[in-house]
Protein backbone atom coordinates (compact mmCIF):
# COMPACT_ATOMS: atom_id res chain seq x y z
CA UNK A 1 0.00 0.00 0.00
CA UNK A 2 1.61 3.32 -1.06
CA UNK A 3 0.36 6.06 1.29
CA UNK A 4 1.33 10.02 0.16
CA UNK A 5 3.75 10.98 3.37
CA UNK A 6 3.07 14.74 2.50
CA UNK A 7 -0.13 14.54 3.67
CA UNK A 8 1.13 12.72 7.04
CA UNK A 9 3.20 16.01 7.86
CA UNK A 10 1.67 17.23 11.58
CA UNK A 11 0.52 20.42 11.79
CA UNK A 12 2.73 20.66 14.64
CA UNK A 13 6.20 19.66 14.68
CA UNK A 14 6.74 16.80 16.73
CA UNK A 15 7.83 17.30 20.19
CA UNK A 16 8.05 14.49 23.17
CA UNK A 17 4.46 15.37 24.35
CA UNK A 18 3.26 14.17 20.70
CA UNK A 19 5.22 10.93 20.67
CA UNK A 20 3.13 10.38 24.11
CA UNK A 21 -0.56 11.53 22.07
CA UNK A 22 0.91 9.36 19.54
CA UNK A 23 1.49 6.18 21.74
CA UNK A 24 -2.00 6.98 23.12
CA UNK A 25 -3.63 7.34 19.97
CA UNK A 26 -1.65 3.96 18.05
CA UNK A 27 -2.64 1.90 21.70
CA UNK A 28 -3.63 -1.67 20.49
CA UNK A 29 -3.52 -0.87 16.88
CA UNK A 30 0.23 -2.25 15.90
CA UNK A 31 1.55 1.95 15.61
CA UNK A 32 3.29 0.91 18.62
CA UNK A 33 6.78 -0.18 19.36
CA UNK A 34 5.99 -2.50 21.97
CA UNK A 35 3.09 -3.91 19.87
CA UNK A 36 5.15 -4.33 17.13
CA UNK A 37 8.52 -4.71 17.78
CA UNK A 38 8.42 -9.14 17.94
CA UNK A 39 7.51 -8.53 14.15
CA UNK A 40 10.47 -6.93 13.30
CA UNK A 41 9.73 -3.22 13.31
CA UNK A 42 12.37 -0.79 14.64
CA UNK A 43 10.51 2.71 15.45
CA UNK A 44 12.31 5.34 13.39
CA UNK A 45 11.68 8.48 11.70
CA UNK A 46 11.19 9.97 8.56
CA UNK A 47 11.79 13.66 7.03
CA UNK A 48 9.40 13.55 4.24
CA UNK A 49 10.99 16.59 2.78
CA UNK A 50 14.62 15.27 2.06
CA UNK A 51 13.14 11.26 2.34
CA UNK A 52 16.01 10.34 4.73
CA UNK A 53 14.90 8.01 7.38
CA UNK A 54 16.71 8.30 10.78
CA UNK A 55 16.42 5.18 13.23
CA UNK A 56 15.42 6.14 16.65
CA UNK A 57 18.39 6.36 18.97
CA UNK A 58 19.77 7.49 22.29
CA UNK A 59 21.18 10.98 21.90
CA UNK A 60 24.45 8.67 22.82
CA UNK A 61 23.58 6.71 19.53
CA UNK A 62 22.65 3.26 20.83
CA UNK A 63 19.54 1.81 19.31
CA UNK A 64 16.57 3.61 21.24
CA UNK A 65 13.53 0.35 20.98
CA UNK A 66 10.98 3.69 21.30
CA UNK A 67 10.71 6.71 19.57
CA UNK A 68 12.73 9.29 20.99
CA UNK A 69 13.88 12.45 19.40
CA UNK A 70 17.47 12.87 21.48
CA UNK A 71 19.00 11.06 19.04
CA UNK A 72 18.55 12.86 15.53
CA UNK A 73 20.70 14.93 13.74
CA UNK A 74 21.13 18.65 14.72
CA UNK A 75 20.06 19.61 11.20
CA UNK A 76 15.98 18.77 12.41
CA UNK A 77 16.50 20.19 15.79
CA UNK A 78 14.26 23.26 16.24
CA UNK A 79 14.22 23.60 20.09
CA UNK A 80 16.27 21.37 23.01
CA UNK A 81 15.22 21.94 26.56
CA UNK A 82 17.55 23.46 29.35
CA UNK A 83 18.52 20.05 30.31
CA UNK A 84 19.76 19.70 26.18
CA UNK A 85 17.25 17.23 25.70
CA UNK A 86 15.24 18.08 21.97
CA UNK A 87 12.08 19.54 22.54
CA UNK A 88 10.71 19.87 18.86
CA UNK A 89 11.47 18.83 15.59
CA UNK A 90 10.89 20.34 12.05
CA UNK A 91 7.23 19.83 10.70
CA UNK A 92 8.53 17.84 8.30
CA UNK A 93 9.83 15.09 10.58
CA UNK A 94 7.29 12.28 11.23
CA UNK A 95 7.24 8.93 13.13
CA UNK A 96 6.75 5.88 12.09
CA UNK A 97 8.55 2.18 11.77
CA UNK A 98 11.26 0.34 9.39
CA UNK A 99 10.97 -3.20 8.91
CA UNK A 100 13.03 -4.74 5.97
CA UNK A 101 14.57 -1.28 5.42
CA UNK A 102 11.11 -0.19 4.20
CA UNK A 103 9.70 2.64 6.20
CA UNK A 104 6.29 2.50 7.74
CA UNK A 105 4.06 5.68 9.32
CA UNK A 106 2.56 4.24 12.23
CA UNK A 107 -0.86 3.84 10.35
CA UNK A 108 0.90 2.03 7.67
CA UNK A 109 3.12 -0.24 10.46
CA UNK A 110 -0.99 -0.94 12.46
CA UNK A 111 -2.04 -2.22 8.94
CA UNK A 112 0.76 -3.98 8.15
CA UNK A 113 0.47 -6.01 12.01
CA UNK A 114 -3.34 -6.48 11.23
CA UNK A 115 -2.74 -7.97 7.98
CA UNK A 116 -0.10 -10.33 9.58
CA UNK A 117 -2.46 -11.64 12.45
CA UNK A 118 -5.09 -12.06 9.69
Amino acid sequence: MVVDLGAAIMTAALSPTALQGENRRFRNTGGRSEENRPLGFRPAFKDVASGAVYDSRFADGRPAPFHLLDGLPEDVILHRDPTGRVGRVKDSIVSGFVLNGQFYTREEAAQEVAALAA
